[in-house]
């Protein structure tokens, strides 16, 4: 598994909600439901990954706390190990670029979305710990 890419994911959560973000057309997995996040480049850790891609995708200042689960999932182009944290987010005034919508989700209502199949059981998780 040393092709495996790791993948930072966003679980924010306010008032019993979850920030969930759907995948913008011509994006890969588009149309499907994500914790925002991205792919770890060279030399960062999976936290300063997380804060990067937050202020790239959504346009929002972040805080990466502990790590909450990993997922590992084998998609046709590769593997994923998607390390979710708990998030702190500067804002909830998103500019979106690969989403076309963020939405704030009741933790008991996410296993209702489209999620992306990597982030399933970071869903389940999330309800288990928090809902």
């Amino acid at each position: 598994m040393s092709d495996t890419k790791v993948v930072s994911a966003c679980v924010a959560i306010d008032n019993g909600r979850v920030l969930l973000t759907r995948r913008a057309p011509g994006q890969k997995l588009e149309g499907m439901w994500e914790f925002p996040g991205g792919k770890l480049e060279d030399g960062e850790s999976i936290q300063e990954c997380l804060e990067r891609e937050l202020l790239e995708e959504l346009g929002v200042e972040a805080t990466a706390g502990e790590i909450l689960t990993e997922s590992v999932y084998e998609y046709p182009g590769g593997a994923i190990k998607l390390v979710a944290m708990l998030t702190t987010l500067a804002s909830k005034e998103f500019n979106l670029s690969v989403h076309d919508i963020a939405e704030w989700s009741p933790i008991l209502d996410i296993l209702k979305y489209d999620l992306a199949p990597a982030d399933v059981p970071i869903a389940t998780e999330v309800i288990k710990r928090h809902g």
